[in-house]
């Protein structure tokens, strides 16, 4: 199986920046995308940013020009910096990884646990 360890919410006030990362481990024959989704109290979740292995990589409108993705192959990490945040931006952030664990197998989600990000003065 494949696990997800995440890090770098908090609480941070309107106009900050955080860091988030992403480790992915286990068994992972190919990793076919990295990305970050978000779901606030009382809201469906929703994609953040994506990135492909091939390089493309996508975002909501809703943070295009703030939010930045990015990932280390190597080290199977995928990071999002959150720049110029605001209170709209309060929701917990999950890393989701499309993987395949072995030759021949279909590439399916796994979901971290989630860490909270926080937007308050």
């Amino acid at each position: 199986q494949v696990q997800l360890v995440e890090s770098g919410g908090g609480l941070v006030q309107p106009g900050g920046s955080l860091r988030l990362s992403c480790a992915a481990s286990g068994s992972i024959f190919r990793l076919d995308a990295m990305g970050w989704y978000r779901q606030a109290p009382g809201n469906e979740r929703e994609l953040v940013a994506e990135l492909t292995t091939v390089g493309r990589t996508s975002y909501a409108d809703f943070v295009k020009g703030r939010f930045t993705i990015s990932r280390d192959s190597a080290k199977k990490t995928v990071y999002l910096q959150m720049n110029s945040l605001n209170p709209d931006d309060t929701a917990v952030y999950y890393c989701n990884v499309v993987a395949a664990t072995a030759w021949g197998t279909r590439a399916v989600d796994y979901w971290g646990k989630g860490t909270l990000v926080t937007v308050s003065s």
